[in-house]
């Protein structure tokens, strides 16, 4: 009796859990499974590095999480091209595109006015190398076919990129417009 009794708790507490967890999720879930998106004329798009997870609002607050993955795992900031590190900072859309190996691709305006004062500032501190070139072409995308594993394992495989699964990269192609923000922190 007492084996079973702390089976009944132990069940009890892991659905408890997922409940919550799926409480968390559920708004993501409902709106891009059953419903279609509601069109808004504001959205901002949060990615917290340290914590995998992009983040969009609209005018009512969090619409929805998604899993993400980055560059490499160490998670700092972008120094140089080829670092292969996320940069960090307040960024927008500039640009959607359908990319032949990643499929839907939201650029960023990375190298903002702010990433160069920071690149140049590293250079004259030797930080980098003097022939360091700042790096471009940073933006929101998904995985390559067969491969969204890699976001439920966190692996880290980008170019500095922000990718997630191609179903979610869908959807956040399809919502988001140009123009808009997107802040990525640590």
């Amino acid at each position: 009796m007492k084996g079973q009794s702390s089976v009944f708790i132990f069940s009890s507490a892991l659905m408890l859990i997922l409940s919550g967890f799926t409480l968390l999720h559920s708004r993501s879930k409902s709106l891009s499974k059953k419903h279609s998106f509601k069109q808004s004329a504001y959205y901002r798009v949060e990615i917290d590095k340290s914590k995998y997870e992009l983040k969009v609002y609209d005018e009512d607050g969090w619409m929805m999480t998604y899993p993400v993955v980055f560059g490499t795992s160490d998670m700092t900031d972008k120094m140089m091209e080829g670092d292969r590190q996320t940069p960090e900072g307040n960024y927008h859309i500039i640009a959607k595109k359908i990319h032949a190996e990643w499929g839907p691709f939201l650029l960023l305006d990375y190298p903002t006015k702010t990433d160069i004062e920071k690149f140049n500032e590293r250079k004259m501190r030797g930080l980098i190398p003097s022939n360091a070139k700042p790096g471009g072409g940073i933006g929101i995308h998904a995985t390559r076919l067969n491969e969204d594993r890699f976001v439920d394992y966190y692996y880290n495989w980008t170019l500095g990129c922000i990718s997630t699964k191609r179903e979610y990269a869908r959807e956040l192609y399809n919502l988001l417009p140009i123009g808009t923000e997107v802040v990525i922190v640590h």
